[in-house]
């Protein structure tokens, strides 16, 4: 088994820690707890830099090793890093699972090393027909962001 963890800061105390497991070549594990952040749905992706030297600005854009459109989890045409959306509660926490067989943790399209953000809107998952929605999602800006590295 492979472990991987992020953990999150960024704007308005935004916070967190996302757990990432894969056992063998199967699909990779992702569980997490956010805090502070505004009720209701918030994208959330795997972005394709590590770099988190301007903020969550400098993590790129979505992980994309295969140059696909921004889409659903579910949808065969999407970028790899593309996690849908995560709900927070009224008190501004999100905690959740997600499992995904795009993002491994070994292998030439590992995302160890790349980072994880959270948005501040929803993501539309390609489907919102906003000049954005085939790149972005329309998921606004990044309210937390951390590097996922390996753990013991």
């Amino acid at each position: 088994m492979v472990k991987a963890v992020a953990v999150l800061g960024g704007k308005e105390g935004v916070c967190g820690t996302v757990n990432f497991t894969q056992e063998g070549d199967g699909p990779t594990t992702v569980t997490g707890t956010l805090s502070g952040l505004q009720p209701g749905l918030h994208g959330f992706h795997v972005h394709a830099l590590g770099d988190t030297t301007n903020g969550c600005l400098s993590t790129g854009a979505h992980f994309n090793p295969v140059g696909k459109e921004h889409g659903a989890p579910e949808d065969e045409n999407r970028h790899a890093g593309d996690l849908g959306n995560v709900t927070a509660k009224e008190d501004g926490t999100a905690t959740f699972t997600i499992v995904d067989s795009q993002i491994p943790l070994t292998g030439p399209n590992s995302i160890i090393g790349r980072a994880v953000v959270v948005h501040a809107d929803p993501d539309d998952l390609g489907k919102g027909g906003h000049e954005l929605s085939k790149s972005t999602g329309n998921a606004g800006g990044r309210v937390a962001c951390g590097v996922i590295g390996l753990q013991a």
